[in-house]
């Protein structure tokens, strides 16, 4: 809890909470309404995507309690900020799937036979609707329950939503056919037949919870970026205090401490370095593989491994002010958005459930006043008929459907979707990023070229033998290139950040940069100089070997694009996608790989904080931006762009900060990516098209429009099956996009 200056003369709280109970963007605003800004509440705002919310209130006349009980009362369960790294937070939301499963199932059991006998089976049972009834009243009461239980909470404040329809229209279904099967009688002695419904008020429930059941599993895999980040920090650090070495939680940990890093240590805080040198990997910042040479005065960033050295830093930036933490917080930031189509259907839903409210109410005093005797009789048939022949079954289904199985085949495909978000923009992709390594590039230091001036067969085995013994980075690069058996060594020296020295039998051997040879005075011919020119002009990294006199061989190390690299940019490139390459590597190493591939546009020295504002740059110029990448250096643009694409090689920190998991990392794939996402959301178009077009024709049938002419008017039962009908043709369509060819 942070307090700052409110605009009362009382202390101002601001505090967040993680909302259980949310199941739609109208939920969301109902919440945000219900705490709007009153007497000790200065200002709310409801996220739904993260299901949480941010308030700031007065807390001598507001307590948390009191909002905890007034969300409660709504329907609603608020869990403070403090808990939400809990298992407290993840539990309920588990334990809410269980149960909505458990009922979907109970569900689906007791509707089958209710609906088969209504529809198939009718007069063939005795004690027939004695037998629905038995069957049906678990289904509204337990199954659907909550349904009532949310459209009563919501009257209650003036507020309606999708469960104020399926309460009116399953309930009034119910207690319409309880009636005809408590008191028969009454419908006979009148001339009309007993009818019931069950089958309407179950087949209503049951998709309902299959719809709500679908959209809380995705719910609960939704991202776990933010914990994972939060894991790259120890919980607990060595530092020097008073002259000891103290362990303290990395909380407490303050600007001006000395931190002691062991070998596998990773960095706590933003510093630089005192003492010591080390190699430190930094591929979850920088995204590049090949760990960095720090010594005194180099700069560490939080999050970063160190390797087999030990070091003693600085620290410099601490908490919130790390790099890391500000990656954490523009994830945050940027996973806060919303599907927009969704949103277009919730905001018609916000129109269309109190409009069918009025249209039952008005066509059923019309009955009343107008309509042929009984006249109440007529009058409630219409009314339920609306209702049950307007209940948003189908405008429910049209989205979910279609993604499933939209997501279902990208799944066949190796394509794997995470969010309607993602699925509903990629297919309007104006601007493409890439990272370099790993998405370009096999992500692996390889051997790209070697130059022996001496036999390798000779002093192959001395290299490879020499490299067994190093702790470098590249060594087991160079290792893989060579065939050669091993031989001993008579001794063998480390030069961090310049090579290393060893000796078989009197002979003396240098493996290393150019420096490391200088240094010795080892001479260095002009056709050596002219190859180590060649293999930098490349952007690969250059290691000379030599023994006390002369070079004997220049290998280069790079690495390599992958085989179908240039096939998938040429395929991207047709779709008029403009494509950029970003990259922590050298402007050198940047522009070799952009032209091998053919990408003209490229930027490199990047961080992850330069590709998340270069992705919002884009943003800015009203551009859809997709970013692929593989590495915890791109979660930031991968999170900020309208779609993220990770590879399935890289780091789970990056697939969970996209939308889309590309399981065979092939770039190919991004294009089909798109081309599903165009017929997923064109399906979705369909379904939408038909539910609200069923409806706006159904309703008034159902209304009566055509009794005065025809003498026409619609009997429930086929109201209900008439809904259904809807529902099926929704799903029905949704299955013609599993059949498509990509």
């Amino acid at each position: 809890m942070s307090h700052t200056e409110g605009s009362s003369m009382y202390p101002s709280s601001r505090v967040s909470f993680r909302v259980i109970g949310m199941t739609c963007a109208s939920c969301a605003r109902s919440l945000e309404t219900l705490l709007s800004p009153s007497n000790g509440i200065n200002s709310v705002s409801v996220n739904y995507p993260n299901q949480s919310i941010i308030i700031d209130f007065n807390e001598e006349i507001v307590t948390v309690d009191i909002l905890k009980s007034k969300a409660r009362e709504f329907g609603y369960q608020l869990i403070c900020e403090e808990d939400k790294n809990s298992d407290s937070f993840e539990y309920k939301k588990t334990k809410r799937l269980i149960n909505l499963r458990n009922k979907l199932i109970v569900s689906t059991i007791l509707s089958i036979p209710v609906f088969i006998i209504s529809m198939f089976l009718m007069g063939m049972f005795p004690y027939e609707n004695w037998i629905l009834f038995i069957l049906s009243t678990p289904v509204l009461f337990w199954a659907g329950g909550h349904f009532f239980l949310n459209a009563w909470k919501k009257m209650k404040y003036g507020s309606t939503n999708m469960d104020t329809l399926v309460a009116l229209s399953t309930g009034a279904a119910y207690l319409y056919s309880i009636f005809n099967t408590f008191y028969p009688e009454f419908m006979i002695s009148r001339e009309l037949h007993p009818h019931v419904y069950y089958e309407s008020s179950v087949v209503i429930i049951t998709f309902i919870l299959l719809g709500k059941y679908l959209e809380e599993r995705a719910k609960n895999k939704t991202s776990s970026v933010i914990k994972q980040l939060i894991g790259l920090k120890p919980k607990e650090v060595t530092c020097i205090r008073n002259g000891e070495e103290t362990v303290v939680p990395t909380s407490e940990i303050i600007v001006g401490d000395l931190i002691i890093l062991k070998p596998g240590d990773k960095v706590p805080v933003d510093g630089k370095v005192k003492k010591g040198n080390s190699f430190i990997d930094e591929s979850m910042i920088t995204g590049e593989p090949i760990p960095v040479f720090k010594e005194k005065k180099s700069k560490v960033i939080a999050g970063t491994i160190n390797q087999k050295g030990s070091l003693r830093i600085l620290a410099e930036k601490v908490g919130n002010d790390t790099l890391l933490a500000h990656i954490i917080l523009s994830i945050e930031k940027a996973q806060s958005s919303k599907p927009k189509i969704q949103a277009l259907v919730d905001k018609i839903a916000r129109i269309f459930v109190p409009f069918v409210l009025l249209i039952s109410i008005f066509t059923f005093i019309l009955w009343l006043v107008y309509g042929p005797n009984p006249t109440f009789t007529y009058a409630l048939q219409a009314l339920i008929t609306v209702l049950i022949i307007a209940c948003p079954c189908a405008i429910g289904l049209a989205t979910p459907t279609a993604l499933m199985v939209g997501i279902g085949k990208g799944a066949e495909m190796g394509i794997l979707i995470k969010d309607a978000k993602t699925l509903e923009t990629a297919y309007k992709t104006d601007v493409l990023i890439l990272d370099k390594t790993g998405t370009i590039t096999e992500g692996r230091p390889k051997v790209s070229e070697q130059k022996w001036f001496d036999p390798k067969e000779q002093y192959g085995s001395i290299l490879k033998s020499i490299e067994l013994n190093s702790e470098h980075p590249l060594a087991q690069a160079i290792i893989d290139s060579i065939d050669e058996p091993k031989i001993e060594l008579n001794s063998f020296e480390s030069y961090p950040g310049l090579g290393v020295q060893a000796t078989i039998k009197e002979d003396i051997y240098w493996v290393g940069n150019l420096k490391l040879l200088k240094n010795n005075g080892i001479s260095i011919s002009a056709e050596a100089q002219e190859t180590s020119k060649d293999i930098a002009d490349k952007g690969d990294t250059v290691v000379y070997f030599s023994n006390h006199k002369d070079v004997i061989a220049i290998l280069g190390i790079t690495d390599e694009v992958k085989s179908n690299a240039i096939q998938g940019i040429s395929s991207l490139k047709k779709k008029g996608i403009k494509i950029y390459m970003l990259t922590g590597d050298t402007h050198q190493t940047a522009e070799h790989i952009a032209n091998e591939v053919g990408i003209e546009e490229y930027r490199a020295e990047y961080l992850p904080t330069d590709k998340g504002n270069f992705v919002q740059e884009l943003q800015n110029e009203g551009k859809i931006v997709a970013m692929v990448g593989d590495g915890i250096n791109d979660s930031l643009a991968l999170a900020q762009a309208d779609i993220g694409i990770a590879m399935a090689a890289g780091t789970d920190i990056a697939m969970e900060s996209s939308g889309i998991t590309l399981m065979y990392s092939n770039i190919n794939d991004i294009s089909k990516a798109i081309d599903l996402s165009s017929l997923t959301m064109k399906t979705i178009k369909q379904n939408l098209f038909w539910a609200f077009f069923y409806n706006i024709i159904a309703i008034p049938i159902a209304a009566g429009a055509f009794y005065p002419a025809f003498k026409f008017l619609l009997n429930p039962m086929i109201a209900g099956a008439a809904m259904s009908f809807s529902s099926i043709s929704v799903i029905s369509n949704s299955l013609r996009l599993k059949r498509k060819k990509i």
